[in-house]
């Protein structure tokens, strides 16, 4: 939220998304581009506003499934504004920032002057690094910002204990997500990690993994069907909360596995074919911008009918 008076301390934005955590899934928004590819601020607006009104513990534009790689600086402003101007203080706004941290520290600064409360560091850009550069990757970044960060570890990051502990130490870094879904390694973060440091399950689809990522003391997670079927995420969440194991069960085998399924054909999936989903329940979200390329026809009418049954299942419609 736009700050009056001064920054909050790191350790309130850690308690605000652990309360988040603790009520409602962390939602990745859809940034919605014209069919010419130009951002749609007002697609975006209502789309977030959509996602807000299902009830999130956290909202985080302009990441992965946001498509921050796409998106230039004004873009990016643009989005992160919007989303805080929707979320009004009501949940936490964490937006993505990523590439080398002098690129990482643009984004940074204008996520600052929006009013974001914390950002999400994306893996770096390209090159594989040694542990001591993952280290200062972070450390050079979180010197040129005074937001919280949350490391992202997934593709050529991969954080040992040792690393963990030095991250730990740098005094606005509050928490890492996980998309290895390395359950032996995040065991190790974990156990590594001080006090109140937050983990959150970044895999692809999390709710497949949700039961794994819990038994190493990481149930809080991060939703791509929530940007599409609020009702379906809302339902898992709930039902992984209370231990409704056959509600999980249910829902894992008559959506989730097949979408994983469908999700599996082609790279990009994972974003486009969530864009497809939202854009069959009516959402303003337009294409994908390439190098993503949109679903193919036969995907997509699978996609419908496996969404139409996912909702039927939790008393919804298309």
């Amino acid at each position: 939220m736009v700050q009056v008076g001064g920054d909050p301390a790191p350790q309130d934005v850690a308690r605000r998304l652990r309360e988040g955590m603790a009520r409602g899934v962390l939602s990745f928004p859809l940034t919605a581009f014209r069919d010419d590819g130009a951002l749609d601020p007002d697609g975006f607006r209502a789309h977030v506003t959509g996602r807000l009104a299902a009830g999130p513990g956290a909202v985080f534009p302009a990441c992965g499934t946001g498509e921050f790689f796409s998106l230039d600086e004004d873009e990016y402003r643009t989005v992160v504004t919007v989303a805080v101007q929707e979320a009004a203080g009501r949940v936490p706004v964490v937006a993505g920032t990523g590439y080398g941290w002098a690129q990482a520290a643009r984004f940074a600064r204008i996520a600052e002057e929006a009013g974001a409360d914390a950002l999400l560091v994306l893996p770096h850009y390209l090159t594989e690094a040694p542990q001591d550069g993952l280290a200062a990757q972070l450390e050079q970044l979180a010197a040129r910002t005074r937001l919280p960060l949350v490391a992202y570890q997934r593709g050529q990051v991969a954080y040992t204990a040792d690393t963990l502990r030095r991250i730990a130490r740098i005094p606005n870094v509050i928490g890492v997500k996980d998309g290895h879904s390395d359950l032996d390694r995040l065991q190790r973060l974990t156990l590594a990690a001080p006090d109140g440091f937050l983990f959150f399950n970044g895999a692809a689809t999390a709710e497949i993994q949700a039961r794994a990522y819990a038994t190493v003391g990481v149930p809080a997670y991060s939703s791509a069907v929530h940007a599409f079927a609020p009702e379906i995420a809302g339902a898992f969440f709930t039902a992984f909360r209370d231990g409704d194991h056959g509600t999980v069960d249910k829902l894992l085998r008559a959506f989730y596995v097949p979408f994983v399924e469908l999700r599996d054909r082609a790279p990009g999936y994972a974003v486009s074919l969530v864009k497809a989903a939202a854009r069959l329940r009516g959402q303003r979200v337009g294409p994908v911008r390439a190098p993503l390329t949109d679903p193919a026809p036969a995907d997509l009418a699978g996609l419908k009918a496996l969404l139409t049954a996912g909702l039927d299942l939790v008393g919804a419609s298309l």
